[in-house]
């Protein structure tokens, strides 16, 4: 029987939100925001919209007895959302920040104990999915406070929308259920981001968004949070004589976004307040990073406001009580993120590849180069020569288009805190329309956007509906190819590696539900002894069936995390062996790809898991 409530959460790097349709309302169901209870101040609890995605582990004896408690919990010795931000900001080795991004960082052990990432030894830590599970248990305990009077109206009883970056792998997908699964969610379903806001949009025009856009047009979701940086291309089809949505692409995971702007204005006016003479500690830094985000945002959001504050409290005996200002100025505010961050470049623009100074501390992977135009550049290059050979949307023939526009989109539909600011959306389309310029065909327009804080929920919520059959469906399924590597059966060479066959076991757009077999391609399975087994993904080979084998795939094909692991024969035989497998994948209704080796007789089965624990 199916819930009353469809939910859309919302898992953000910086905020995290939950949107829901009530289906007993009838005629009056809409997608709507939850406000969610969250500590503000200490023993002070209010309702937000967005809640903040940081989690705070205060010292023992630091909060006073009850500071952190909520109505459905007095004893609470931790706190997440909005007092969680301010005041762990001042204490960053009790703060856990940006623990979607090591959810996805395939360089650590995502299940350890790790955050906050500069905490002592001694303090106290969580895991990456320990963290994402807090924060989904918020929203379980917020929503049963509200609605969980009847059993089946707890929100462990609904069907759940849970969206993840498009440019998440297999890996991070199953850490994310794990999370989701930790907090009580079993009606669960991935969705990507990208598509959320697309859904959001559908949701917000009606039947109206057929006259928005037509045929053969392609639609670049671009997705610029506060921490992280996506692109998706969404194709406008055809099928029956109506219009039909398919996802062609998606981007590398961009660890890139309002963060990094507020870390440079922050380092913008420290170089202003040094050559005054005034030289900020690590502290104050922090201080002064989240003063600059406050400042950029009454800046950005009011167009006549020419300067904001930003203040910072000052030390030493000298300063006892008192506080460092300085006047942040549109200009310079306009100037460091437009230029720095959305830089005017060619449309063969290549981002830089050079290690960089500033979060490279904090270890997470962080990208080198902050131009967001020079990584779009790089995405729609890659993208261009896929979409140069396929099926025409209307006609279904092959088409090889000569044109430089291929790849360039039609439209641009904006997601993301960082794009509210009129002035970064400009520059954006003021770079795509050089390059439409210099392809000789038609500048890219803007579709208006729904809330670009809560658009992703509220677009959880409605494919919530479509998945009961109302609404409109953008196809999409896996957002890359999925290979394993086959090594060849040839003699050794001293000081030569020999060359890794990537078979394909899952094509780029695999439904959920599906399943395939590659009966046709046997190989050899070490088992009874630790082996290493090479995983590989591309979002550029749509062509590639199960069973495809790719020789030489360098350039299209990347390396994902390997997995090391001993499996064992049934009954337990000892010593190590080879036996003939085929290989079969899944997709479950989940979103989780499952891959199978199959003995040649049938009576043994392994099952590979994504590598979610490997750790340097």
């Amino acid at each position: 029987m199916a819930s009353r409530f469809v939910v859309g959460i919302d898992l953000g790097t910086t905020n995290s939100a939950l949107a829901f349709v009530d289906t007993g309302a009838g005629k009056d169901a809409k997608v709507t925001p939850f406000p969610v209870p969250q500590v503000v101040s200490p023993g002070a609890v209010e309702e937000r919209t967005l809640m903040p995605s940081f989690l705070y582990l205060p010292g023992d004896g630091e909060q006073p007895a009850g500071a952190l408690k909520l109505p459905w919990d007095a004893k609470r010795d931790y706190c997440v959302g909005e007092f969680a931000r301010a005041f762990g900001s001042q204490v960053p080795t009790r703060l856990v920040a940006s623990a979607k991004s090591w959810l996805c960082h395939p360089g650590v052990d995502r299940k350890a104990a790790i955050l906050p990432h500069k905490a002592p030894d001694t303090g106290r830590k969580v895991s990456p999915v320990e963290a994402s599970m807090r924060y989904l248990k918020h929203f379980a305990e917020a929503w049963n406070a509200a609605h969980g009077k009847d059993a089946a109206n707890r929100l462990e009883a609904q069907d759940i929308v849970l969206t993840v970056p498009a440019s998440f792998d297999a890996a991070a997908r199953d850490l994310t259920i794990e999370a989701a699964r930790g907090a009580g969610f079993e009606h669960l379903t991935l969705l990507e981001e990208p598509q959320a806001a697309f859904y959001a949009w559908l949701d917000r025009c009606g039947e109206d968004w057929r006259k928005q856009v037509n045929v053969g047009e392609l639609v670049l979701v671009a997705d610029v949070g506060g921490g992280t940086t996506d692109f998706t291309l969404i194709e406008v089809g055809e099928e029956g004589g109506n219009l039909a949505l398919t996802r062609l692409a998606v981007g590398d995971h961009l660890l890139l976004g309002g963060d990094n702007m507020d870390l440079t204005l922050a380092y913008h006016v420290a170089a202003i307040l040094t050559k005054n003479g005034t030289k900020l500690d690590a502290n104050q830094m922090t201080q002064l990073t989240y003063a600059c985000r406050n400042a950029k945002e009454q800046i950005l959001a009011d167009a006549k406001l020419a300067s904001a504050p930003v203040t910072v409290l000052g030390k030493g005996r000298s300063l006892v009580g008192g506080t460092i200002k300085h006047d942040l100025t549109r200009a310079d505010v306009e100037k460091v993120l437009v230029d720095g961050f959305f830089p005017e470049c060619a449309r063969d623009a290549e981002p830089s590849k050079a290690v960089g100074a500033g979060l490279q501390e904090l270890g997470l992977p962080y990208v080198a180069d902050a131009g967001i135009t020079r990584h779009l550049s790089q995405f729609l290059q890659r993208q261009s020569e896929a979409l140069a050979h396929r099926e025409t949307p209307a006609a279904g023939k092959k088409k090889k288009a000569a044109s430089d526009a291929v790849g360039l989109p039609s439209a641009v539909l904006f997601n993301g805190g960082v794009f509210k600011a009129d002035v970064l959306r400009n520059r954006f389309l003021g770079v795509l329309g050089s390059w439409a310029k210099s392809a000789k065909t038609d500048a890219s327009r803007e579709l208006a956007g729904a809330d670009l804080d809560l658009a992703v929920a509220r677009g959880a919520a409605y494919y919530g509906l479509v998945k009961r059959g109302k609404g409109v469906r953008i196809r999409g399924g896996t957002a890359r190819a999925y290979y394993i590597g086959v090594a060849p059966n040839m003699p050794a060479v001293p000081g030569f590696a020999p060359p890794v066959k990537a078979l394909c076991v899952a094509p780029f757009g695999m439904e959920e539900g599906t399943e395939a077999d590659i009966p046709s391609y046997e190989v050899g399975l070490r088992i009874g002894g630790e082996a290493e087994f090479r995983f590989l993904g591309s979002t550029v080979r749509r062509e590639d069936a199960a069973g495809t084998v790719v020789e030489e795939w360098e350039g299209q094909i990347d390396e994902l995390a390997p997995v090391k692991t001993t499996l064992e024969a049934k009954g337990g035989g000892a010593g190590a062996a080879v036996v003939p497998v085929h290989l079969h994948s899944k997709v479950t209704a989940v979103g989780q790809l499952e891959l199978w080796l199959m003995s040649r007789d049938g009576k043994q089965k392994w099952k590979l898991e994504f590598n979610v624990r490997e750790g340097k």
